[in-house]
Parts: C-alpha cells; sequence; structure tokens
C-alpha cells in the first residue's frame, strides 16, 4: 500500500511539473516558421556550407533532440500543421475538391479517418507509432477559429495569386499552362502543392471562411506577399514560409548543377535562411510583442536514422544561446504553437509524452 501511494504521488507530481511548464509557455504575436527540406542534422551540423545556419542555432536557441515523423515530404508537413498523416502516404498532389475520384490523388481530407501506421525507422525518438484515430484539423483553421490570422508564403508561387488547383509552378507560369511554356515539358517545379499542406485540407479548399481561404496563401514577392508584409509589419499571428526547392535545400536534378548538387544546395539554402531572418528582424512586427523565428527541416536525407533534424528558435525577448537536448518532434512544434496562441491541441499534439518546447520559448 506504502509503495503504491508513493506511485500515485510521484506520477502527481510529474504531471504537475509538466502543467507548469506548459504554463510557463508565453503567449506569442507572431510565429516565422521557415520550413527546409530532406537533411538531417549531421548534414546540417556538419557542413562548413552551412555557415549562417552554424552562428543562428547557437546565438538564438537550438534543439538537439528534435525529430521529423516519418518520409516522404508532405506526411511532415501535415504532422507539423495537423498533428497526424491523415492517412497519407505519398507525396502525391490533392484531388482538388474530390473532382477527380479514383486518380490516384489525395483526396480531400475532412471529417475523421485512421492514421496509416509509422514504421519505428521513421517514428520519432526511432519508436514506433501505431494507428490513431484523426480529426480533419489543423493550425490554420484553429486561428480562424479564434479569430486569429495565418498565412502560408510559398516561394514562386504564381504572381498572379492563383492557387486553386496549381500543383507546381516557377512563378509564372503553372502546370495548368505547361502546354504554352516556351519549351514544352521543360517547367521548373521551383514551387510543389506538396510543400503546401494546407493544400490538402477540405475546409481550405472550400474557401468558406474568408481566414481559412486561397487569399492565406501568398509567394514571396508581389502585393501581399511575404517581403511586402514585412516591409508594412501587418503579417498573420502564424507565417508559415517556404522556399523553392532550390532554396529549401530539397534540389531538382532537372533544374541546372547547383539544384542537383548537395554542397551547392546546402550553401543556397543558407544564404536564404539568412535572407530570410534578416528580413524578418527588420521588420516591425518583429520590434514589439512576443515574435518567434522556428527553422526546422522536414525530414532527415533518407540515409540516416533515427530521423533527427535541425531545430532553431529565436525570439525577440527571453534568453538567447540555450540548448535543448530534451526529445522532441514535430508534434511537439504543433502543440507548442497552440498553446503560444491560447488553442487547444488537435490530434498527436494531445498525446500525453508530447511536451511543449518552453526550454526554447520561455
Amino acid at each position: 500500500m506504502y509503495w503504491k501511494r508513493v506511485l500515485i504521488l510521484t506520477l502527481m507530481l510529474i504531471g504537475a511539473s509538466k502543467a507548469g511548464a506548459e504554463q510557463n509557455m508565453p503567449e506569442l504575436d507572431h510565429v516565422f516558421v521557415i520550413m527546409m527540406e530532406n537533411h538531417s542534422y549531421a548534414d546540417i551540423m556538419n557542413s562548413p556550407n552551412a555557415v549562417f545556419i552554424h552562428r543562428f542555432a547557437h546565438e538564438a536557441n537550438l534543439a538537439t533532440n528534435y525529430y521529423a515523423v516519418g518520409h516522404p515530404s508532405l506526411v511532415n508537413y501535415l504532422e507539423v500543421v495537423g498533428g497526424s498523416n491523415f492517412g497519407v502516404q505519398t507525396d502525391d498532389a490533392p484531388d482538388w475538391h474530390g473532382r477527380q475520384p479514383g486518380k490516384g490523388l489525395i483526396e480531400p481530407i475532412a471529417g475523421t479517418g485512421k492514421e496509416v501506421p509509422v514504421i519505428a525507422a521513421m517514428a520519432p525518438q526511432g519508436r514506433a507509432l501505431s494507428a490513431a484515430i484523426w480529426h480533419a484539423d489543423n493550425v490554420a483553421e484553429q486561428l480562424a477559429r479564434a479569430g486569429k490570422h495565418w498565412k502560408t508564403y510559398q516561394e514562386d508561387l504564381p504572381v498572379n495569386g492563383q492557387v486553386d488547383g496549381v500543383n507546381y509552378s516557377d512563378g509564372l507560369f503553372t502546370d495548368q499552362q505547361e502546354g504554352v511554356y516556351p519549351v514544352a515539358g521543360t517547367l521548373p517545379h521551383l514551387y510543389a502543392v506538396k510543400h503546401n499542406p494546407f493544400a490538402y485540407f477540405a475546409g481550405l479548399q472550400s474557401g468558406k471562411s474568408v481566414h481559412a481561404a486561397y487569399d492565406n496563401m501568398r509567394g514571396f514577392i508581389g502585393m501581399n506577399g511575404l517581403y511586402a508584409d514585412l516591409a508594412t509589419g501587418k503579417l498573420p499571428e502564424l507565417a508559415f514560409i517556404v522556399p523553392n526547392q532550390c532554396h529549401d535545400m530539397h534540389g531538382m536534378h532537372d533544374n541546372g548543377e547547383l539544384c542537383g548538387n548537395d554542397d551547392a544546395l546546402i550553401r543556397m539554402g543558407d544564404i536564404e535562411v539568412q535572407t530570410l531572418v534578416n528580413a524578418i528582424h527588420a521588420s516591425p512586427a518583429w520590434k514589439s510583442g512576443r515574435s518567434a523565428i522556428v527553422l526546422v527541416w522536414d525530414e532527415n536525407s533518407y540515409g540516416s536514422d533515427p530521423n533527427r533534424v535541425v531545430m532553431v528558435v529565436d525570439t525577440n525577448y527571453g534568453r538567447h544561446g540555450q540548448v535543448s537536448d530534451r526529445p522532441y518532434s514535430h508534434f511537439s512544434l504543433l502543440k507548442t504553437l497552440e498553446h503560444g496562441f491560447g488553442l487547444p491541441c488537435i490530434n498527436h499534439a494531445c498525446d500525453s509524452d508530447v511536451r511543449v518546447m518552453t526550454d526554447l520559448f520561455d
């Protein structure tokens, strides 16, 4: 009986400690999430081509035990914004509005369903994740319901603002216009819908809510694009920033030698991160309230297990130079965003072993 009481008391203290830590998560005014691609922690932190990222990681706050969830890219993007893979196992394009059933496209995510299990080699900390029931929700629609705002800034989305039905683009032409592209069959896939997870949700495809529609999906340049919004300081609570496939370290072997060479990709990505961080720091939005930049990679390079990636948090408040070895994952990032914006948790962000990253944000 004595040991049973000790065990109960210990569990209560652990729960109270965890709840107290989550309560220490500050309310956030703006978060800028910069998503990079397909490189492990070792790939980046051991690379001489990531000069700015090395300096930024140690001047800001660095997570050394942060894990992606699975493969391929789209799965991880969905985990970051929705806490589930929603049964998705591929990088396939969405079946926009459910108009092409049976074509091998990904059906608009809606209602509830059951996940595809994640095998141990792909799961956070190398632990297998069993299939769970998911609810078709995401942080964008959560923010909209709470009267808050979000945008995803996707480099090389068409400058005319066209998003609906666009699966890839070079910033001017899209796959819908590939037949009129100057050289047929050579349109660079600089923007790729697989890196825009919001486009896969039925609620966002419908555009029924002004706060959860295509107007919240913009490129880097042009009216209401990333750099225009940074200049004015009129930014949403959540800015989900995705460089194009040459600048995010993903690479495209059909788009020149630089975009297919890994050393060059890391160097180009390093310059892109420096450009983005400097632009955010110069924005009026960074000079007031509580704001944070999150720099994170979607997954490793497939060649190393477990799926550990770089994750850096820079804030305009609080401590810097912190290094955390606590085990975190994309679920932790989602849960932290939700706590910072005063939102409830969804899907795997509600798991009992998923912690808010207070040591990096406090």
